[in-house]
């Protein structure tokens, strides 16, 4: 496995890293740690991604580091450089630095999500891994590479966001032993949780409240939808990723066994969020809308309006589900 990404490298001089759009903390971890690789192998790189480091994730990774795409500045970028693509398989969910992929010299994905597009690049996608930060971690390590402070913080972050704290199906001896050494770098584990966790403006409790006052039940209670609208940001003077989290809270709750969140954002766009628990596999929900992600968790980007993704979403989840001739909402 990791001779082969040894072998992409020796390819190329140059390269991009990027990830999906919106990022999340994997992705930006797992960036961080390959920067590092490629410093020091002595490569040029730049981590590139189409949209802005997300707000709730700068305290990990600054823009400064991460740069936003534009044409002006990075148009040209793709003819002399490869790409590395971290924490997706899919570039239809990179945005702008998708719609260029097939332009660079090569393309290479780590990854470590269940669902794979047809024809995407080859790569290193390693299912079993808890986060990709963890799969990044362990390919620096093989390689003698040395991860500075700053991205061992990062990639600790990430490995957190992505395995609920060390609490999903997949983690296992190799996330800890990761964390570890995350740690022994100088990864501080109680702030990486005080800024996750207890770093929210004002505007995410409100739009919290919003979200779960106007949350229902549906197919005998095992299934939780919460909705927000554009205009519910606006009142509650929040943002995009206030959410975050949010489609987690119903499954606090034994019988419900799927939770889905869908979101019209302050820009406009709508999105839904899945979760589940056990053998309710929403990645397949998500694959047949457009998205993909995880067994227990996945999402999709939607091309629908809002009241038919809010239908298709759950139309997907009660075929899941196997129930039939269960509809109506049980408040």
């Amino acid at each position: 496995m990791f001779d082969k990404f040894k072998a992409f490298l020796e390819r190329h001089d140059s390269f991009i890293v990027s990830t999906h759009d919106p990022a999340d903390a994997d992705g930006l971890g797992a960036q961080m740690v390959l920067g590092c690789i490629l410093k020091g192998l002595g490569k040029k790189f730049r981590l590139v991604n189409s949209g802005r480091v997300p707000e709730q994730f700068a305290f990990a990774c600054a823009p400064r580091v991460v740069e936003e795409w534009d044409d002006a500045i990075h148009e040209s970028l793709p003819e002399s450089s490869a790409i590395v693509i971290v924490d997706t398989s899919d570039e239809r969910q990179m945005g702008r630095v998708g719609e260029a992929v097939g332009e660079f010299r090569e393309a290479f994905v780590i990854d470590h999500h269940e669902t794979t597009k047809i024809g995407a690049p080859d790569g290193i996608r390693d299912t079993s891994a808890s986060a990709t930060c963890e799969l990044m971690v362990e390919l620096a390590l093989a390689l003698g590479t040395e991860i500075d402070a700053e991205s061992a913080f990062a990639a600790y972050v990430g490995l957190v966001y992505d395995t609920g704290f060390f609490a999903y199906p997949k983690v296992g001896p190799r996330t800890f032993k990761v964390a570890l050494e995350l740690a022994r770098l100088g990864a501080n584990p109680s702030e990486a949780f005080r800024m996750l966790c207890e770093n929210r403006g004002l505007g995410s409790l409100l739009l919290q409240r919003k979200a779960v006052a106007g949350m229902s039940v549906h197919f005998d209670g095992r299934v939780a939808l919460q909705v927000l609208r554009r205009d519910d940001f606006a009142e509650a003077g929040a943002v995009s990723g206030d959410t975050d989290g949010f489609v987690n809270f119903p499954l606090k709750v034994a019988q419900v066994r799927a939770s889905i969140f869908v979101k019209e954002t302050p820009e406009g766009k709508i999105s839904c969020s899945l979760r589940s628990k056990g053998d309710l596999n929403v990645a397949l929900v998500a694959a047949e809308l457009g998205g993909g992600g995880h067994f227990n968790a996945s999402g999709f980007k939607s091309g629908l309006g809002f009241d038919d993704t809010v239908a298709a979403a759950l139309s997907g989840t009660e075929r899941a589900l196997g129930v039939s001739g269960v509809t109506g909402d049980e408040r």
